[in-house]
């Protein structure tokens, strides 16, 4: 198999506030290519330089890189400019998925659901943020992903806190209304929509702990839900990946409420692929080992 790839660069670790998170991942998607047989190698952004991909002869890029510097565009540009083939979505994609603001109003220009939110300023008016978008609120900051500077506000009194902690992440930071029910993820490979998560976390908190490093969180998949819902959310996610401009494979998230209405949240680009990740549960329930997800991802790479 290491001939249909040639030399193929996992590139994992990287400098963004994810990047723990992604080694892990990276480590995981290298010896799952390796036991299939692929020459692949780490490739750390953080601790040697780009360019010397070129010089050191990789003809694919499997990015597994986390947060900004690596699933926002940055990293896909400079590999289009190497001319070295890379998994996931392209660099106009990229950088619109990783902005929670931008990916919204995408959403909004062409109907899909999605919460109400604003941007948050250092002189934002709380109490009027909250007569609009009403409490809970999530805030949380536009560029960064697993949750990273999130925080969900239950009183006005807790927005300007919120605030700053986002704004410590990022300079652009987004209050976002809390929409209750049954929170889902819908991972897609290629064209193909994969089966539905379901996520029940501990009162209701999906955060940075319960996504990797504790048990506590409980995975449901197949979901439960009546096979005609799932098919048609499946349907909204594909579209709202083809929007965007994603391609290759990603995750995007969503909540059920109660009335059988649903809204979509937020998009990922490069998914975690570690050991609590969702996109391998999802795609063994279709199926796919882990390994052979890896592969098919891999198989997905692509220039322009």
């Amino acid at each position: 198999m290491s001939d249909r790839f040639g030399k193929v660069a996992v590139l994992f670790g990287g400098s963004s506030a994810e990047r723990e998170v992604s080694l892990m991942s990276g480590r995981a998607v290298l010896a799952a290519l390796q036991a299939k047989g692929v020459d692949a190698h780490a490739f750390d952004p953080a601790k040697r330089d780009l360019h010397t991909l070129k010089e050191e002869g990789f003809d694919r890029a499997f990015i597994i890189l986390h947060g900004r510097g690596g699933e926002d565009g940055t990293v896909q540009g400079a590999l289009e400019l190497m001319e070295i083939p890379y998994t996931g979505s392209g660099v106009m994609a990229s950088a619109i998925s990783m902005d929670k603001w931008r990916t919204k109003m995408v959403w909004q220009a062409v109907g899909l659901p999605t919460p109400k939110y604003e941007i948050l300023y250092a002189d934002s008016d709380w109490d009027a943020v909250v007569a609009r978008l009403g409490l809970p609120i999530f805030v949380k900051p536009v560029h960064e992903g697993s949750s990273m500077g999130a925080t969900k506000v239950t009183d006005a009194g807790q927005l300007e806190a919120a605030w700053a902690l986002a704004a410590r992440y990022d300079n652009l930071v987004l209050a976002e209304e809390f929409v209750s029910g049954q929170e889902l993820t819908a991972p897609f490979l290629g064209e193909r929509a994969l089966p539905l998560v379901r996520i029940v976390a501990p009162d209701g908190n999906y955060d940075y702990q319960h996504k990797y490093f504790t048990d506590d969180t409980q995975y449901f998949c197949p979901s439960g839900l009546p096979p005609e819902l799932e098919a048609e959310m499946q349907g909204v996610v594909i579209r709202s990946a083809r929007v965007l401009g994603c391609r290759g494979w990603g995750r995007a998230d969503l909540i059920l409420r109660e009335d059988g209405s649903y809204t979509l949240l937020e998009m990922n680009t490069a998914p975690g692929m570690t050991g609590h990740s969702l996109v391998p549960m999802s795609a063994r329930v279709a199926g796919l080992s882990f390994e052979d997800l890896c592969v098919a991802i891999l198989e997905e790479a692509r220039l322009g």
